[in-house]
This record gives C-alpha cells, sequence and structure tokens, in this order.
C-alpha cells in the first residue's frame, strides 16, 4: 500500500511539474519579450532559467515532503495520503508562478524604463 502510495504521487506530482513548466515556458515567451524590451535573446534565456529553476524547487519540495506524514495503510488513508501530498504541491507550483509573474513584471518595468520604451496598457 505504501509503495503504491509514494508511486502514484511521485507520478502524479511531477507530472503535473512537467506539464505547468511546459505551460508556462511555451505560453509566457510573449510576455517576457514584452518585459524584456522586445530583447528575444534575453526573453528566450530567462525563460529557460526560470524552467530550471521551476524544476529544481518543485522536484526539491516534492522528494522532501516523501517522507512527511503518516504512511497510508488502507485505501482511503491513501485517497487522503494522495490528497494531501498532492495538493500542497499544486500549491506551491501556484505560488510559485504568481511569485515568478510579480518578479518579472517588476523587472520588466525597471528594464523598459531604462531602454525608454513605454508600457503597454494592460
Amino acid at each position: 500500500m505504501v509503495e503504491i502510495a509514494y508511486i502514484l504521487y511521485l507520478a502524479i506530482s511531477l507530472g503535473i511539474t512537467v506539464w505547468v513548466a511546459r505551460t508556462l515556458s511555451k505560453n509566457g515567451k510573449v510576455f517576457l519579450v514584452q518585459c524584456f524590451g522586445h530583447n528575444e535573446e534575453l526573453a528566450n534565456s530567462t525563460n529557460h532559467l526560470l524552467v530550471v529553476g521551476f524544476y529544481l524547487v518543485n522536484i526539491g519540495f516534492i522528494t522532501l515532503t516523501l517522507s512527511l506524514g503518516s504512511e497510508p495503510t488502507s485505501w482511503p488513508e491513501m485517497i487522503r495520503f494522495l490528497s494531501s501530498k498532492v495538493g500542497l504541491a499544486v500549491l506551491v507550483l501556484g505560488g510559485m508562478h504568481f511569485f515568478n509573474m510579480s518578479a518579472i513584471a517588476r523587472f520588466g518595468r525597471k528594464v523598459n524604463q531604462w531602454l525608454g520604451i513605454e508600457a503597454v496598457p494592460a
């Protein structure tokens, strides 16, 4: 039971992490290009660095939380185990996304000010 729960937790959490990273990387490029004064090389480089950091933090978090909590001994406990661990991982993914977006937007405004580019109204 415990091994099944651990395997499912890792598979679900890592699958969600990969999906979110790919989605954010693909769809965030336009945002980064705008934030960095239409400098595509800087936007692509930043995008790649964000994805690497995203993977490192989330995979580290997922593996660290594997050992937390009590091990399930029944199917209902396994469902609670999975829902709490996957739910926590998803909340961390969402929190990281909003933190990154906020930091990039602030940095992008500064870059655009330095370059003398007017911000596009939201």
